[in-house]
Formats: C-alpha cells, sequence, structure tokens
C-alpha cells in the first residue's frame, strides 16, 4: 500500500498546480471568494524562529456536505467503526417556506484555552506551544474527564478492538490496527505526524498537501483551509481578516481556532433565527446541533459523588457533633471507620470506570491543574488519618479526618464544575450545591450511625444537635436547588436537561428536602421517639441526596452541542440569498484592514 502512495504522490503534486488554477479561474470564485494562498510550494519557510499558531478555517457556504474530508480522516488515522474524528453534521434551519440547509464540519477545535488539559490527570492531554492539542496514548488512563469536559463532543473511548464485519477483521483491520488506542481517549490531532514531517522537509503546511491534514488537503471545494494564524500573510490568516466569521460555543471562553466564515464577497452572512432557538427546536435529538446524553461517566462515576458525600459528610458532621459534646469522643473511631468505607466504595466504582486500570497510578500526576489528581491525593491523607484514629484515637488525629475530609469533599465538587462539556455541572452554584448536599447526607448518616452505636454514645445534647443539623442543611439545600432550577436557563443548561430536571424535582422536594426537614422537626418535638426519628429523616436526606446527583451526573447530563449565532445567506423564502453585490459594496468586518479598492 505505501508503494502505491510513493508512486501516486509524484502524478499529484504535478497535477497540482494545474489543478488550483482552473478552481481560482471558475465562476464559484467569483461568488464564494478566491482561495486565499499567497504562497507557492517552492516558497522558503520561514525563520525557525518563529512559532506558528495553527489552525482552520472552514467556509459554510463552499461545503457541500460531500464526507470527503470524513473518509480521508478515517483512511488517515484508521480509526474504528463508529469513530469519526471529523464529521460533517447536515443541518437544516428554519420552516417551510423559510428553509435552509449547511453543512458543518466539525471535530476537536484545538482551543486557544482548551478545557480538556487542565483537567486531564495524567498529562495524557497536552498543548504544544504551536497550540496543537495532542494525545499521549501510552499515559492516558481512560478516565474521560478530558471528554467531558470537551465543549464540542470532540472525544471518543473505544473499550474494543471491533472491524466492521463483526468480530472477524479483516486483513486491512489488522495491519491497521492501533492497540494503543483501546480504553483512552481519542480525537482529531489537526495530523500532527504529517504537520511535523512537513516542516521537517522543509514544507508549508496548509500549502503542501504533504504536510497539511488530510481533511483540508482533500477537500473538492477547497473549503477546509489549514495554516498559521500567528503569520499576517498566510491563507487563514487573510480569510479570517477580509472575512466575516464565527466560532462555535464561543460564549465558553474557550477561543477555538476553527473559525467558520458565514459571508461570501456577494452575499453577506444573517442572524439566526428566533425559531431555531426555541426550545423545541432545540430539544429535537434529531437536531444534529443538539449535544447528545453524555455517556462517558455512568453510574459507577456517579457512586464516587453519591458515596464520597456521604462519607466525608459522616466525618465532618460526626468531628462537629464530638467537638460541642452532643456524642462521646469513643463514638469517633467507629464514625470514621464507616467514613473512610464509604468513600473508598465510592473510589472503587471510579477505578471500575476508568479504561486502562492498570495505569491508575498515573492520576497522582497532574497535581498542578487537575482536581481529579487533587482528590486523589485528599484521600492519601484522609485514609491514614482515619488510620490514625483508629489506632490513637484522640482530637488531634480526628482534626485531621476532618481537614482531610473537607479538601476531599472540595476537590470532588470542583471536578464536576470543571467539566465544561455539560452545561448541568459546569454551573456556579454546582460545587456549593455538592458541598451542601454532602453534609445534609452527612448529618443523616450521623444520624443512622447514632441510633445503631446506642445510647452509651449520645449525649443529651444529642436530639438538638442532630435535629438542627437536618434543619438548617435542608433548608440550604432546597434554596440552593431552587436557584439552581430558576437560573437553569440563564446559565445555559439545554432544554432536554431542563426538562430531566424540572420532572425530578417535585420528587426531591418532597423525599429529599420536606421529608427530612419534617422528621427532624419531630424529632425535636416528640422527645421520647427522637432518635429513631432522627434515623429515618437520616435515610430521607441520604435517598434524596443520591437521588440528585444521579440525576445531575447522569441522567440530565446532555452535552454542549453547537451554538451557531450566524448562518450563510443562502435556501428559501426570507433565507433566500439576495441579488449580488458589487464586492466594493459589500461593509467590511470590523477587524478588517482597508483594501486598495476600498480607498479613494
Amino acid at each position: 500500500m505505501n508503494d502505491v502512495v510513493n508512486r501516486t504522490a509524484g502524478s499529484a503534486t504535478r497535477n497540482e498546480s494545474a489543478l488550483a488554477r482552473t478552481i481560482q479561474q471558475a465562476d464559484l470564485d467569483q461568488v464564494l471568494g478566491t482561495r486565499v494562498d499567497g504562497y507557492s510550494p517552492s516558497t522558503r519557510p520561514k525563520a525557525s524562529s518563529h512559532l506558528p499558531r495553527w489552525g482552520m478555517v472552514i467556509d459554510l457556504n463552499r461545503c457541500v456536505g460531500c464526507q470527503t474530508c470524513t473518509i480521508a480522516c478515517k483512511h488517515a488515522n484508521d480509526t474504528l467503526p463508529g469513530v469519526q474524528w471529523r464529521r460533517v453534521l447536515d443541518v437544516e434551519q428554519g420552516s417551510f417556506p423559510n428553509v435552509e440547509r449547511l453543512f458543518l464540519v466539525t471535530g476537536c477545535q484545538h482551543c486557544a484555552e482548551p478545557p480538556c488539559v487542565p483537567v486531564c490527570p495524567t498529562g495524557a492531554t497536552r498543548q504544544r506551544e504551536d497550540g496543537l492539542v495532542t494525545m499521549n496514548y501510552d499515559v492516558c488512563i481512560g478516565c474521560a474527564y478530558c471528554a467531558v469536559s470537551c465543549p464540542y463532543n470532540a472525544r471518543t473511548i473505544a473499550h474494543e478492538m471491533k472491524g466492521y464485519y463483526g468480530k472477524q477483521r479483516t486483513k486491512q483491520e489488522k495491519a491497521t490496527e492501533h492497540p494503543e488506542r483501546i480504553g483512552v481517549a481519542q480525537k482529531c490531532t489537526f495530523c500532527v505526524e504529517r504537520v511535523d514531517e512537513g516542516l521537517a522537509q522543509g514544507l508549508r503546511p496548509g500549502v503542501d498537501p504533504q504536510a497539511t491534514p488530510a481533511c483540508a488537503a482533500s477537500c473538492i471545494s477547497q473549503a477546509i483551509q489549514f495554516g498559521d494564524f500567528n503569520d499576517p500573510e498566510s491563507n487563514v490568516s487573510r480569510l479570517t481578516r477580509e472575512r466575516e466569521y464565527l466560532q462555535l460555543n464561543a460564549d465558553v471562553g474557550t477561543d477555538p481556532q476553527i473559525k467558520y466564515l458565514y459571508t461570501t464577497p456577494a452575499v453577506p452572512g444573517r442572524s439566526v433565527s428566533d425559531e431555531d432557538l426555541d426550545d423545541d427546536r432545540r430539544a429535537d435529538p434529531a437536531n444534529p446541533l443538539v449535544g447528545p446524553r453524555q455517556t462517558f461517566w455512568d453510574w459507577r462515576a456517579a457512586m464516587n459523588w453519591i458515596f464520597g458525600g456521604i462519607g466525608t459528610g459522616l466525618a465532618l458532621t460526626g468531628a462537629a457533633a464530638m467537638a460541642v459534646g452532643a456524642l462521646a469522643p469513643a463514638a469517633g473511631p467507629s464514625l470514621f471507620f464507616v467514613s473512610a468505607l464509604l468513600v473508598a466504595i465510592g473510589l472503587f466504582c471510579v477505578f471500575l470506570k476508568i479504561g486502562r486500570q492498570m495505569r491508575f497510578w498515573r492520576a497522582a500526576t497532574r497535581w498542578q491543574t487537575s482536581w481529579m489528581t487533587r482528590e486523589l491525593y485528599a484521600s492519601l491523607v484522609f485514609f491514614p488519618s482515619v488510620l490514625a484514629s483508629l489506632v490513637a484515637p484522640g482530637p488531634v488525629p480526628f482534626a485531621f479526618v476532618a481537614v482531610s475530609g473537607a479538601v476531599f469533599l472540595f476537590c470532588q465538587a470542583k471536578i464536576l464544575h470543571r467539566a465544561r462539556g455539560i452545561p448541568a455541572w459546569r454551573v456556579p452554584l454546582m460545587p456549593w450545591m455538592l458541598i451542601a448536599t454532602a453534609l445534609l447526607e452527612g448529618a443523616g448518616a450521623l444520624a443512622i450511625v447514632a441510633f445503631a452505636l446506642g445510647a452509651s454514645m449520645r449525649t443529651s445534647a444529642w436530639p438538638s444537635f442532630a435535629a438542627a443539623s437536618i434543619v438548617v442543611f435542608a433548608v440550604l439545600n432546597a434554596a440552593l436547588w431552587r436557584a439552581y432550577i430558576g437560573s437553569a436557563r440563564a446559565n445555559g443548561i439545554p432544554p432536554l436537561s431542563r426538562r430531566v430536571l424540572e420532572a425530578f424535582t417535585p420528587k426531591l422536594t418532597a423525599f429529599g428536602h420536606a421529608a427530612p426537614l419534617v422528621l427532624a422537626i419531630l424529632a425535636w418535638i416528640v422527645a421520647p421517639a427522637s432518635v429513631p426519628l432522627l434515623a429515618l429523616a437520616g435515610v430521607a436526606a441520604i435517598a434524596g441526596g443520591a437521588a440528585w446527583k444521579y440525576t445531575v451526573i447522569v441522567r440530565a447530563a446532555y452535552m454542549q452541542g453547537f451554538d451557531l449565532r450566524k448562518m450563510p445567506q443562502r435556501g428559501s423564502g426570507q433565507f433566500a440569498a439576495p441579488r449580488r453585490m458589487d464586492r466594493s459594496a459589500m461593509p467590511l468586518p470590523e477587524n478588517a484592514a482597508p483594501t486598495k479598492s476600498t480607498v479613494g
């Protein structure tokens, strides 16, 4: 196969310039605008001191939806069935007679501020100095933190090697297999090997096909352009300087380095219609712009927050109860042992979820930026502190358990909040909701454990302390949940997620907030039955907290989707392209430099 490629490379190179001249002279260029190269393949590369910033420009008016780029990507990268690094979405907007159809090329955006890089606990995902976001498959543990942090649904994890014809793979599939990608995250790399090898040979990425990503090199309409945004004379820089462009999901703050042109030299673009932004349209799973529900973090991941929250909450409330004299210090070892057991169960569930389990130790290597790594370090302090409290009970080990448990809980809260690919998770209230729920769950678990330990461990102050704790935390959780639901639309939580959350709210209010509150108040009033009533309140509190965490993490976890605020002006009815305008009469982009035709 390599011989075939070598034999055909020469003829492809000889025909390239003639083909380019033919396309540039076509009437298509008069309507859509010429490809702006500014270079020839023989141009000498810039000095090595120049630091490029690689990126793409995709012309929405040029893309014809032929899927050549997707096939070229799959061929160049040997991806498995169902794994597509470069995708083309077939988007239909409006309703008859005002309709429009366009094709949206998507994939890793190689953001200037990539949210996937700092969250990675192993350093497998990195950003090079030239802006390319790369993957080290030999370091990745397959935790999927990067996948849920990506607002562009650009990452995939394949857990088994499969072919297009089932388990029996063809010779070609076996010859091009990549076992290092199994169980780890994978994504578009802008064909980094082609870029680097081309530079080493003195070629110019974006101009010379051999040094250009396969999707851009194969595009039959030259809709995909690749180049150096740090070079003002590059094709991508000139296109974005002279034409209006948009960036997908710009409000997330990632500064994606794929920029989409939506105007032509003869036809302006348009703002998206109100109909395309309404909830019915954005809640339609058939709409390719709507994000799917994530499947990377399932019930096993949710168990980490459920058991971790209950365990750390129990440690915190238990330490507080002993500090104020509501429980005897002799109860400490039992409380903290149960707490550690719960946290360990949660971490074990996460271990079951990762794709490469024998590499779990690598999660300790990115403490500088990853809250997942910091959670691991907090647990490495928490468990020895619990052991110390069992061996030598006393105020000092008890204090270490409480502090390390609080740090572990805060790390858990930040893990979910930093997953920017899921709008329901990244809201500002999320860390405080998780902390407040852990305290309510902990107070509930403490009531259950105190009931089981017997009267000898409880003092006369116990009923008041336990009831007050459950009442305060139940009210706090109810207020936070109400604020979360009330601000869901403003915080960008998509309609599909809001539907799940709104349907769940009455159940949570009744069983997770009202029931613990009422039972705790009754325990305060009915002193003889206070202990069992508080235990029942604890059961309700734990059930409510576990239910909302599972709902938010699994059932309502719809991904970002694609936010198109500008569109090409083409289609029918109101979306039809206006009469062609003289190019000199076209309004210039705000950041465009004046050209000779606009200077009097």
